[in-house]
């Protein structure tokens, strides 16, 4: 389709119209430069009150190397239970590799910190008590204001209010305080960082997680192995007890009967020493089994080697001033823009 001057014309205006336009509200925006010095300088000043106003937190950073065991002898230890009519299940390991990060921040090792007992102040708190009083939630939230967690109240005491105000602390800050990686997935190095307004407080909260989490990871890892073990250990005492037993009867046997010129009487003493023989013979290889599961059950605990521990001095976090004062002038102005945009676009 051939263009015609009209429609070249009618392209021509379209351009000069649209130009016009832009002049136009550039030359409008241009009259209210004062407003945008005015928004922007208020703006600033609300930046800076409100960086000055937010608490410094204090950051720890820990690291550990983390040994998970051999567990290639998971399938003899299973093997060697199942000999004795116990189901152990199957040797493969699913708290293996960076579940020990989710561990560390999963409701039940936060919640058993928070309960935890320290001396803060000179003054014996738990942690959770400690944290809602230096964080300012009881200040800020009049609805926990009486709900308070003191030292030596049984869990099982606790009401639902309790138990909800430990559960929302529990996980808020586990979202937004707590950052647990492997930096490097090539290594089996991890790190750990814990932040709140109190840098005492912040360093207890750290070994005490980790110190949990490692009790905790270490009974998982070997609570098949640790079951398979004490199983062995109790057949070994009773067959112990069975070859002690009938070595005693074989020799009251003896005692009584010392004439041996009787044939029956050599049938008890020879019905002791099979017995004898089999318990031996049973005992014997029970012993082994007990000290390769015992071997096993060793090789499987895993080892958390802490290298850099939380310590003193900490990361201080703290909003800047400047920095505040740009954010708050910058969205002002961009939300004063988009308001006389659409004033602009009214009018016209």
């Amino acid at each position: 389709m051939a263009v015609t001057d009209n429609d070249i014309n009618a392209v021509r205006e379209e351009r000069i119209f649209i130009f016009r336009e832009v002049c136009t509200i550039w030359h409008f925006l241009i009259k209210k430069w004062w407003i945008f010095l005015i928004v922007g300088i208020i703006a600033g000043l609300a930046g800076i009150f409100y960086a000055s106003t937010k608490k410094v937190n204090f950051r720890s950073r820990l690291t550990f190397a983390l040994d998970e065991g051999n567990g290639g002898g998971v399938g003899n230890i299973l093997n060697l239970a199942s000999q004795f009519g116990f189901n152990m299940g199957s040797g493969k390991d699913i708290f293996a590799g960076d579940n020990i990060l989710d561990i560390m921040k999963s409701r039940r090792m936060l919640e058993g910190v928070f309960l935890s007992v320290d001396t803060f102040s000179n003054k014996p708190y738990t942690f959770i008590e400690y944290y809602l009083e230096i964080s300012g939630q009881r200040e800020n939230n009049t609805k926990i204001k009486d709900i308070h967690f003191p030292v030596g109240k049984q869990r099982e005491t606790f009401s639902y209010s309790q138990d909800s105000l430990l559960f929302s602390t529990a996980m808020n800050f586990s979202k937004n305080n707590i950052v647990a990686q492997r930096p490097d997935r090539k290594l089996s190095i991890y790190e750990v960082r814990v932040m709140s307004p109190d840098e005492r407080f912040t360093r207890d909260f750290t070994s005490k997680m980790v110190s949990k989490t490692n009790d905790f990871y270490v009974e998982i890892k070997t609570k098949k192995a640790k079951e398979t073990l004490d199983i062995l250990e109790e057949r070994v005492a009773s067959m112990r007890g069975n070859l002690s037993s009938s070595l005693e009867s074989r020799a009251k046997i003896q005692d009584v009967n010392v004439n041996p010129a009787f044939s029956a009487a050599e049938v008890p003493v020879l019905k002791q020493q099979a017995n004898i023989q089999a318990y031996g013979g049973a005992y014997g290889e029970m012993f082994k089994n007990l000290e390769l599961a015992r071997f096993q059950y060793l090789n499987q605990i895993p080892l958390m080697q802490i290298i850099d521990p939380a310590a003193y001095p900490m990361e201080k976090i703290k909003t800047g001033k400047l920095k505040s004062a740009i954010l708050f002038a910058f969205f002002a102005e961009v939300l004063l823009l988009l308001l006389l945009g659409i004033r602009w676009a009214f009018r016209n």
